[in-house]
C-alpha cells in the first residue's frame, strides 16, 4: 500500500504541474481487511512494529484526505483477473477473439 501510495503521490503532483487534474481524492483499494484496519488504528501493536512507518506514511495521507482506501474483494481485482473473468467482460462488451475456431 505504501508503494502505491508513493506512486499515486506523484502522479498526483505530475498532473498538477501540467495543470491536468483537480484537487481530488484518491481512491486505494486493498482486499486485505487487516491492513485497512492497521492503518485506521492509530494504536501499534507489537506484531506490527517493522511496517510502523509505512503505516505512519499512509495515515497521513488519509488523515489529509488525499487518499481514500475502500475493500475490494479478491475476486473484483482488475489486475488479478483471471481467464474466465476476462472472458465474462469481453461477452458483456461484445468484444470476441478473432483467432478462436469457428
Amino acid at each position: 500500500m505504501t508503494m502505491v501510495t508513493c506512486e499515486l503521490m506523484w502522479i498526483k503532483q505530475f498532473l498538477q504541474e501540467l495543470r491536468f487534474c483537480e484537487e481530488l481524492q484518491m481512491k486505494l483499494y486493498c482486499d486485505n481487511q487487516t491492513a485497512l484496519h492497521i492503518v485506521s488504528n492509530p494504536i501499534f501493536h507489537e506484531r506490527t512494529k517493522h511496517i510502523e512507518i509505512d503505516c505512519h506514511f499512509i495515515r497521513e495521507k488519509i488523515l489529509s484526505k488525499e487518499i481514500v482506501t475502500e475493500l475490494i474483494g479478491s475476486n473484483d481485482q482488475p489486475a488479478a483477473l483471471r481467464r474466465p473473468r476476462i472472458q465474462a467482460i469481453c461477452s458483456k462488451l461484445g468484444a470476441y477473439d478473432l483467432y478462436a475456431p469457428a
